[in-house]
């Protein structure tokens, strides 16, 4: 049978079927375990009716460790969880809930977009907004996930631009790379800065917010920020030579934010056509966010110099 002991002793598989490394995952679980309690109680607590003291009754088929593996396989590879029940010998609704106990001491265990926001509402110094905003940048984009096809075939989701069904939502990054603000989720049939007008981060006004031309009219609608764009062609006519060096170099910026969306999307349940309710997705999609920002601080802090 499929589990944790067996998988870690091939490092390139382990990365390539859960999205982090053997070492990663160890220093994960461990802080998933202290969570785990905590989280766990909490669930059993909720039912009134329980008249068994917490921690009686079933236990679980498989060890937190190799629970842990289920949710990081389904997360990155999105298989359904009947193969996912094949592969650890349970019924495909033991693994929805496996998967779903589990999430919230994951959330809690990672650096989640929602904790990095919190944490620049704390900062009242230069010195602690440079440490979480290195050169003082910031980078907004969205991304966009296409969903099955509604069967009450109404349009609310069709995107234009992809000519599907989708939903949006909007990460700003920090210069590291660092995921500090994503928003709910919104219908793919909404405009880029629609949706940035209704579920903006309210950031520092001494940040230079960069954004692409999806965002014209934050300047006009937004004066305190310092709203970074390029500059758009007009209709016959060139831009000058100062003018395309400009969008040269934001864009070498704006790149960072393009690089980050792709660690998100390797997670293929935020890149494939999402199957689960819409009332799941942003869920899932903070922690996958959590898991890209638990994996660029890991890189940060354990860097080896040849």
């Amino acid at each position: 049978m499929f589990n944790h002991k067996k998988l870690a002793k091939k490092q390139k598989q382990f990365l390539s079927i859960t999205g982090v490394t053997p070492q990663q995952f160890d220093s994960l679980s461990k802080e998933i375990e202290k969570q785990y309690t905590i989280t766990e109680v909490k669930r059993l607590s909720e039912n009134k009716k329980r008249q068994r003291e917490i921690g009686a009754g079933h236990k679980f088929n498989h060890p937190l460790k190799d629970r842990i593996i289920m949710l990081l396989m389904y997360y990155r590879m999105y298989t359904t969880h009947d193969l996912l029940g094949m592969i650890f010998d349970l019924d495909k609704s033991n693994v929805m809930r496996d998967i779903k106990y589990l999430e919230p001491a994951v959330k809690k265990s990672i650096p989640i977009p929602a904790k990095k926001y919190a944490d620049s509402k704390k900062i009242n110094s230069i010195e602690s907004l440079q440490e979480l905003f290195p050169e003082l940048i910031a980078i907004t984009d969205g991304t966009e996930q296409s969903i099955p096809r509604p069967k009450d075939k109404k349009k609310t989701h069709y995107s234009g631009k992809k000519k599907k069904h989708t939903v949006q939502n909007q990460i700003t990054i920090n210069l590291n790379g660092e995921i500090i603000h994503k928003s709910s989720h919104a219908p793919g049939s909404h405009h880029d800065y629609k949706i940035y007008k209704s579920k903006h981060p309210i950031l520092p006004e001494e940040l230079m917010v960069f954004y692409d031309l999806g965002y014209l009219g934050v300047e006009r609608d937004f004066p305190k920020q310092i709203s970074i764009l390029p500059y758009k062609k007009k209709k016959g006519k060139e831009l000058t030579d100062s003018q395309k060096e400009w969008n040269k170099a934001q864009s070498k910026i704006r790149i960072k934010v393009e690089h980050i969306i792709a660690q998100i999307k390797k997670f293929r349940i935020n890149s494939d056509t999402f199957r689960n309710r819409l009332c799941r997705y942003d869920i899932i999609s903070e922690i996958v966010c959590g898991l890209v920002n638990f994996k660029i601080r890991w890189k940060q802090e354990f860097v080896v110099i040849p």
